[in-house]
């Protein structure tokens, strides 16, 4: 924990985690208000995207993939004046769909998202972050669930997420490696669960260091 330089500002808590790992469920039962930064994936159509060598798909876990400019701009608007127009992303099209306007009030916020640490250093610097975790959970339970949402969503056809589902249970634990190393903590749910309340209920004070 390194000092809070941000005084009465709203801050950010930042949610890192393997895709299918529950982040987003888990925020909506603390009560937080929430950004979500996949809303802010590149078109599909974009021929610059990054691509997966041995999928042969847009690699979508690529930070390449993702409009990193953007996301920290909105948390910015987000933290100076609690409300901001984001994009609406349709991952099943690959691609956003208009715009929409999140009001977060005077309460910290989260946002989630699987480039979360992307943003550690960033928000840190500008003194607007309070906390930065990353989910840490069993990962064949993860690779059960994500299965499921996206086969239930019709995210993308079964045979692609079959393949990125495996390819993703490989990497897994680079993945939350890698967020640990851009200052995230790892947390259970049971823990992540437990944070968020202290932070919703103020009892906690501070952020995370980027180093």
């Amino acid at each position: 924990m390194g000092t809070d330089p941000s005084g009465d500002r709203r801050r950010v808590i930042l949610l890192a985690g393997p895709s299918g790992s529950g982040k987003s469920t888990i925020v909506r039962s603390a009560g937080l208000p929430i950004l979500y930064l996949d809303d802010f994936y590149r078109a599909g159509t974009d021929p610059d995207l990054p691509r997966d060598p041995d999928l042969g798909i847009v690699d979508w876990d690529h930070p390449g993939s993702w409009d990193r400019q953007g996301a920290l701009a909105a948390l910015e608007m987000l933290c100076r004046e609690g409300r901001a127009q984001v994009p609406v992303y349709d991952i099943a099209t690959d691609g956003p769909h208009g715009m929409h306007e999140i009001e977060v009030g005077s309460s910290p916020f989260v946002a989630e998202g699987i480039f979360a640490p992307e943003l550690v250093a960033d928000l840190y610097t500008r003194g607007l972050l309070l906390d930065a975790i990353v989910l840490r959970r069993t990962p064949w339970k993860n690779l059960v669930r994500r299965a499921a949402r996206d086969l239930k969503e019709r995210r993308k056809p079964p045979g692609t997420i079959l393949r990125r589902g495996l390819h993703l249970f490989g990497v897994e634990e680079s993945v939350v490696g890698r967020a640990m190393g851009a200052g995230c903590r790892p947390l259970s749910a049971r823990q992540t669960r437990e944070a968020l309340a202290q932070h919703r209920s103020g009892a906690v004070a501070g952020t995370r260091s980027a180093s």
